[in-house]
């Protein structure tokens, strides 16, 4: 459960929300598709554009993807995890 409400915290703007539900069938299931029908190359650029899709999102969001969080805390380095939300955004209308 602790996991889901990581999640949930983490992706709360809804472009980043968007951008992961198209996102994330592109870097997972789409690959495996390609795979099985013996075509790398498509499988490796829906791999990487399903990610970027990802990045984009947390990019909107004002956070970290999970992975760069994992490579700064190995490193050291800062990191934003949550962004707390307030009522009003900059991308709201």
């Amino acid at each position: 459960m602790n996991f889901f409400k990581n999640y949930l915290e983490r992706h709360q703007h809804p472009g980043n929300q968007f951008l992961h539900l198209i996102g994330l069938p592109i870097t997972f299931a789409l690959p495996v598709y390609f795979l099985v029908h013996h075509n790398w190359q498509w499988a490796l650029g829906a791999f990487i554009a399903g990610y970027a899709l990802q990045f984009l999102g947390h990019a909107i969001e004002g956070n970290d993807a999970g992975e760069m969080i994992v490579v700064k805390k190995l490193l050291g380095k800062p990191y934003i995890a949550v962004v707390p939300r307030s009522k009003e955004s900059k991308f709201d209308d």
